[in-house]
């Protein structure tokens, strides 16, 4: 399954907010023309529920998970999941699956090259079985690269630079679907841009496998310290207008992405941020 178009959109509002008003908000980015909706997994009993709820609220648009971590969501849920919504939404829902960090997973957080490829078998050896075509990893390492190229439809990257989307193209091959999360500000002024953008790194920066990440597209350690360099901060944040989003979202398209989701992120990182998703969409059809 890939995406019914190149731009979507990645959303925690779609995932927490109200619900009349995430129903009307989807609704709205499907009439926009992106071609996908992504939310997070979260730890949260009713994952099916909001998935179900921004389906039946579209007609056509691409509903995914970015991601459903693979320590929270057993496999044998997460394939009666995936079954039931791609039975009553056919061609319509995508499973983004990932093995997120140490600090946020804590003590059953292990080897997770190795329980990754355990969920998949797990979710292959279901009935039915959940299809390759029908889910991507969040894979950002060569190795979990190497393992979404032959185990999955493709790879959700999350926080990355069109440096590394262009290594994860190379990784993956020409066929496999790239849709990185691309993190924007519509803010013009640098400073203010950067403050909104650093205080939403805040939590990222402690984490890992981001930061292992970073280091090997050619960040320092420098970089990384202090709330992050502004070379870090334009580096995973697209800040400017419409044209300067614009010029990072040919950029990661250059590179090789099939699909990039837009995180818009604002002061209040708890309202939906509709006026910014209708001038994406005006901007970048």
């Amino acid at each position: 399954m890939t995406p019914a178009g190149e731009i979507g959109v990645w959303s925690p509002q779609l995932r927490e907010g109200d619900a009349h008003d995430v129903a009307v908000a989807a609704a709205e980015l499907e009439e926009l023309g992106y071609g996908a909706i992504w939310v997070p997994g979260r730890e949260h009993d009713d994952l099916e529920e909001r998935l179900r709820l921004l389906l039946s609220s579209t007609q056509r648009i691409t509903v995914a998970t970015g991601i459903v971590s693979i320590w929270t969501h057993p496999a044998d849920a997460t394939a009666t999941l995936q079954t039931r919504l791609a039975a009553e939404f056919p061609g319509r829902f995508l499973l983004g699956l990932g093995v997120s960090h140490a600090p946020a997973v804590g003590e059953r957080y292990r080897r997770p090259l190795t329980e990754m490829t355990r969920y998949l078998d797990a979710l292959d050896a279901a009935d039915p079985p959940v299809p390759r075509t029908e889910r991507v990893l969040a894979a950002l390492a060569p190795r979990m690269l190497a393992l979404a190229r032959e185990r999955a439809r493709g790879s959700h990257p999350y926080l990355v630079t069109p440096e590394h989307t262009r290594t994860a193209r190379e990784a993956l091959g020409p066929d496999a679907l790239l849709a990185p999360e691309q993190t924007v500000v519509l803010e013009e002024d640098a400073d203010a841009a950067r403050a909104v953008a650093r205080q939403w790194l805040a939590r990222y920066l402690q984490l890992p496998n981001y930061r292992d990440n970073w280091l090997r597209t050619g960040f320092d350690r420098a970089d990384i310290e202090d709330g992050g360099s502004d070379r870090l901060v334009d580096a995973l944040v697209a800040w400017g207008d419409v044209d300067a989003i614009g010029a990072r979202v040919d950029a990661q398209r250059a590179a090789g992405a099939d699909h990039v989701a837009l995180q818009v992120v604002t002061t209040d990182p708890a309202q939906l941020p509709r006026e910014q998703w209708r001038r994406l969409a005006g901007a970048l059809r």
